[in-house]
């Protein structure tokens, strides 16, 4: 079973901004998509840049440093040079707390 964790609190990542934050060992970006909120590994996976510092456009994070770009809510490279898509990590948010799922896996619904 996966556990969940808590990072950061609703009030901590305005609409339409990402943040990074820490599960464990690995450097999670935890975005806000009006209200929605999703987590992918931090790391582009086209270069060794963060997420987190990217330009979040609707439900897309672009890259700071090539311009990839990547669907938060499922990880796919939507933008070259970005082929490969990021892990995604399930978030849960209980009352005004948001938690991230420990290991990388689909969405819940």
């Amino acid at each position: 079973m996966v556990e969940f964790v808590k990072v950061a609190q609703v009030g901590d990542v305005p609409a339409g901004e990402g943040k990074l934050v820490r599960v464990g060992d690995r450097f999670i970006a935890l975005y806000n998509c009006d209200g929605e909120y999703y987590a992918t590994d931090d790391t582009c996976s086209h270069a060794e840049s963060s997420l987190s510092e990217g330009f979040l456009q609707g439900c897309e994070i672009e890259c700071p440093l090539h311009g990839g770009r990547f669907d938060v809510r499922t990880g796919a490279a939507t933008w070259s040079p970005a082929f490969v898509p990021v892990a995604t990590f399930d978030v849960r948010v209980d009352g005004s707390d948001i938690l991230v799922a420990t290991e990388p896996g689909p969405r819940e619904e």
